[in-house]
């Protein structure tokens, strides 16, 4: 019975809810939270506790009742949600990640490492709560006035009072053949209240010689004693539900309560169906009976008619959820909605669009060979349709960088008080979105920024205070696209990086001559260096020498830069740029002897003709402005000599501009990225290579590096020339 599917189904959900649950603790630090969201909080808890309740997962169950028991008092206005509550519901929250992990792990659950957190959420809820005094206090106390005095007779001579819930279930054959076991839903129950009485049916138990051992023909009668939900007892029942028949008949409640709950709805429901639902009246599964009962009919009634038909609902609150849907309609706005993939299955369909890719640039190279003028056009449709394909199947994979940025309010806030300082966060742009493969690779780099941040960067209160500066610091996560990529910012406003400082360190190691003479810039990105540090002291967090050069690793290997920004006094930005994509480019054709080498379309500003009476690299003077520039037939080695004529490809990476002078000028394509072999991979100026409609090779050039060396050749005597000053673009 493979239950894997379902499983991890169960630990994505928790991943979000437990994200969802940091994200709203977080909030409550700074503001106070509104009755939605301490609701919303109980949910995630709830939701947690009985999915792990179906899979068997004690101890998840467990401490996840005592966290929502807390919860519970709070969203009914018995506890305060102070400082010292929620970091212990912070806490309590790592401690569910933990045991999550552990199960998405195959590994034991630490359940003796919640006891004490368990007893702490428990000392909360010492005082017995009282029910709430008024509905906008908490949920409608059931069972308060029954509006009917007869019980319903189950069968065996016992009949169940409108005080209980009363649940009827009949469970599918095959529901024990599909992993699930009737009974442990049966045994869930008694976490949600008393189990007042259990009748089993066995109407449908076949003859003994044409029974299957593994099928399933029991049925149960339950009379629930509990003041859950609707909603929450149909819960339980989330992965039988296609294998079984459920039928819940709650207690009586008065009809004023239901109006109330539905004047009360801070949502906007789009339907009437989902508004009974919300406040209680209907459950979803007696909704969709209503709706199939409605479509089966020729002359279709409204669903509210049927829903008063058949589950009883009182016709004043029909009337009051339409006039609360009608309300809705005019103010609802347009909602997004997404459809979750496999990643493995969007890699292949990627995959395919790269074929398609190089297929299409074939077939236009083909035509153009033929000399038809009728299959050429047939090819460039085609290769238009083609580009619309690899466009839609790219965006498939772009996400939004704040999924990167949402895991940092709590790390700054975690290390920010084991510092002793006063940090504020600001994030700016998680909407800008780049290819998930991305997103999954950038968080570890990132991390190590930040930490750095916290520790380096920004100061004691103490120390800000002698500095003139305001006691609490500002650390900055910043994304934005430009030019083709993405540029991410993690700035702080602290002291600076300490350049004498660096570069006394780098000397006594050894890393540079101590007659050397360095602009700032390049003292700066001596902290690169592997094992690098100026920490005097070995902390939790400093001083051994792991970071920075991880950084800078992490980011060549995404075809990326980093920079570094720093004023002594003011603060130090660390600047990353990255590609959007790593699988499919739109590019531009050059030719250097005779190879064929392809550039990102994104990076190329504009194309020159290079002056007869350039030296070796060096400079040019493009419109008064200095643009640094070099041979890529001298950068590699390439034999033959150069045409009379050559051009200069003018390409910008991080706000600098360079020139790449080749022999000829190919035209604009599209390229599937193929990654280098191992000896290849490590060649400076070389992204990744790629397949030409005629089936050759062509390698995909590193234009950050590539500007970098050329500004790194800037200024050199060439000629006699004099020396220049480059000027950013």
């Amino acid at each position: 019975m493979d239950l894997s599917q379902a499983l991890a189904t169960f630990l994505d959900e928790s991943r979000e809810l437990l994200a969802q649950m940091e994200e709203i603790l977080l909030r409550a630090e700074t503001a106070a939270l509104p009755k939605d969201e301490l609701h919303a909080l109980f949910r995630c808890a709830h939701t947690i506790k009985g999915s792990a309740g179906l899979f068997g997962l004690d101890a998840v169950v467990h401490f996840t009742h005592a966290v929502e028991s807390v919860l519970d008092r709070m969203r009914n206005g018995e506890l305060e949600l102070s400082d010292a509550l929620i970091n212990l519901l912070l806490e309590s929250q790592d401690h569910i990640a933990g045991l999550v992990a552990a199960v998405a792990a195959e590994a034991p659950l630490p359940e003796f490492e919640g006891a004490p957190l368990r007893a702490r959420l428990e000392a909360f809820c010492a005082t017995p709560a009282a029910l709430p005094a008024t509905l906008e206090e908490g949920a409608v106390a059931v069972g308060a006035t029954p509006a009917a005095a007869s019980a319903i007779d189950v069968g065996g001579g016992v009949a169940l009072g409108a005080e209980h819930w009363h649940l009827s279930l009949r469970f599918a054959p095959e529901v024990l053949k599909n992993g699930m076991d009737p009974l442990a839903f049966i045994h869930y129950l008694r976490t949600l209240g008393d189990l007042v009485h259990v009748e089993t049916i066995a109407d449908a138990l076949p003859e003994l010689a044409t029974g299957d051992p593994e099928c399933c023909y029991l049925g149960f009668e339950i009379a629930l004693r509990s003041a859950a939900t609707r909603a929450e007892i149909e819960s339980v029942f989330e992965f039988v539900q296609d294998s079984a028949r459920i039928v819940l008949v709650p207690p009586a409640a008065h009809v004023e309560e239901y109006l109330a709950l539905i004047e009360a709805l801070d949502e906007d429901p789009r339907r009437l169906g989902e508004i009974l639902v919300a406040c209680g009246s209907v459950t979803a599964r007696e909704l969709e009976a209503a709706l199939a009962a409605q479509h089966a009919q020729a002359e279709a009634p409204r669903v509210g008619e049927l829903l008063v038909e058949q589950a009883g609902v009182p016709a004043q609150v029909v009337q009051a959820a339409l006039g609360k849907q009608k309300a809705a309609e005019d103010r609802r706005a347009s909602e997004t909605r997404s459809v979750k993939v496999p990643a493995d299955r969007l890699d292949a369909l990627i995959d395919q669009v790269g074929e398609l890719v190089i297929a299409g640039a074939a077939t236009q190279l083909q035509a153009q060979q033929a000399g038809s003028r009728a299959l050429q056009e047939t090819a460039a449709n085609l290769l238009r349709l083609v580009e619309d394909v690899r466009d839609a199947a790219l965006r498939l994979r772009m996400t939004p960088i704040g999924e990167v940025f949402n895991r940092f309010p709590r790390v700054v806030r975690d290390l920010a008080r084991e510092l002793g300082k006063d940090i504020e966060l600001v994030i700016r742009g998680a909407e800008a979105e780049l290819d998930k493969s991305m997103v999954e690779k950038i968080g570890d780099p990132l991390m190590h920024l930040v930490r750095n941040a916290l520790d380096h960067g920004i100061e004691s209160p103490a120390r800000r205070a002698e500095a003139g500066k305001p006691a609490r610091g500002r650390l900055e996560l910043r994304a934005f696209h430009e030019s083709g990529s993405i540029v991410i910012e993690v700035a702080d406003d602290g002291g600076g990086l300490d350049a004498q400082r660096i570069l006394a360190k780098a000397v006594e190691r050894g890393l540079v001559a101590p007659e050397a003479v360095l602009s700032e810039a390049e003292i700066h990105r001596l902290i690169l260096a592997p094992g690098f540090s100026t920490a005097a002291e070995l902390t939790s967090l400093s001083g051994r020498g792991v970071g920075m050069d991880v950084v800078k690793s992490s980011v060549d290997a995404l075809r990326g830069s980093l920079d570094i920004l720093s004023a002594p006094g003011q603060g130090t930005t660390m600047r990353l740029c990255l590609p959007l994509t790593l699988a499919i480019i739109d590019g531009f054709q050059v030719g250097v002897a005779g190879s064929t080498f392809i550039l990102p379309l994104d990076a190329v500003v504009e194309c020159i003709e290079l002056p007869a009476s350039a030296g070796a690299d060096g400079y040019l003077d493009l419109r008064g402005q200095v643009l640094p520039f070099l041979r890529l037939r001298a950068l590699f080695g390439l034999e033959g000599v150069p045409p009379a004529r050559q051009n200069v490809v003018v390409v910008r990476f991080g706000g600098r501009q360079a020139g790449i002078a080749v022999d000829r000028l190919l035209g604009e394509c599209q390229a599937v990225i193929k990654p280098l072999g191992p000896l290849f991979e490590r060649v400076a100026g070389i992204a990744g290579s790629t397949i030409l409609g005629s089936g050759e090779v062509a390698l995909i050039l590193d234009v950050p590096q590539l500007v970098q060396r050329a500004i790194a050749h800037e200024g050199r005597d060439t000629g006699g020339a004099p020396r220049a000053r480059f000027l950013a673009a």
